[in-house]
């Protein structure tokens, strides 16, 4: 089992102190937020996608633990520049990779909440008429769902 100590290594409190693109987003073209009814946290992502469904810009807002907020800002940092088609392929275990110490199952949830708000919000247009994604298996990213990944 891993430690407080190994859990809040520099690179995750770094995420959590200066967290990258947090805050609204200005022409935002999708938006989502979910929380985590296990401990309260709250994560609401807003994304500026390309006509040809790029990750233009990728901002994030919340309340939460260490492990959801630098979390958060990892993945905004990761995604921006992505394609749709790399969102679909960045499984919850490649999440967990990114943020890097080990975590216990309740632990993964809070980590993996950006990560589920993310596949939402690609989902999730502000204007209905603005829906860049086309695609009509879009419900899923591929790796566990919420309840499979512990």
């Amino acid at each position: 089992m891993p430690s407080e100590q190994d859990i809040y290594e520099e690179h995750v409190l770094d995420h959590y102190e200066d967290p990258y693109h947090r805050g609204p987003l200005e022409g935002a073209t999708h938006a989502h937020e979910a929380d985590n009814p296990l401990c309260g946290d709250v994560i609401h992502v807003d994304l500026k996608l390309s006509p040809d469904g790029k990750i233009e810009e990728a901002w994030f807002d919340g309340e939460g633990c260490v492990i959801s907020q630098a979390s958060a800002s990892m993945l905004m940092e990761k995604i921006e520049g992505k394609t749709l088609d790399d969102l679909r392929q960045f499984s919850a275990e490649e999440m967990l990779e990114l943020f890097g110490p080990k975590l216990t199952p309740n632990r993964q949830k809070c980590c993996l909440l950006s990560w589920r708000v993310l596949q939402a919000a690609v989902h999730a247009p502000l204007n209905p008429t603005d829906d860049d994604t086309g695609d009509e298996d879009s419900g899923h990213f591929g790796g566990p769902s919420l309840g499979e990944e512990s």
